[in-house]
């Protein structure tokens, strides 16, 4: 199971790369893929992920072929 993971604004900042791969034989959810990619680096709790451009929770479940993005709150002025 391949799945690509996009990092965003500041997140992007924090673990030194834009995107990358994460390779799984088990289900696997969005917090279990974050912390598989960066073991030393703790989710921020303000974190928004989405998986194929929906919003996603922390224990949803990501499926082969998913892209998964992870991104600071959006805010506006």
């Amino acid at each position: 199971m391949t799945i690509r993971v996009r990092y965003f604004a500041s997140l992007r900042e924090r673990v030194g790369c834009a995107e990358a791969q994460f390779n799984t034989g088990t289900v696997t959810t969005v917090a279990t893929v974050w912390h598989a990619l960066n073991p030393d680096l703790a989710l921020p709790g303000n974190t928004l992920a989405a998986i194929n451009h929906e919003y996603a929770t922390l224990d949803a479940v990501v499926h082969d072929g998913d892209e998964l993005a992870f991104f600071p709150p959006v805010t506006g002025g």
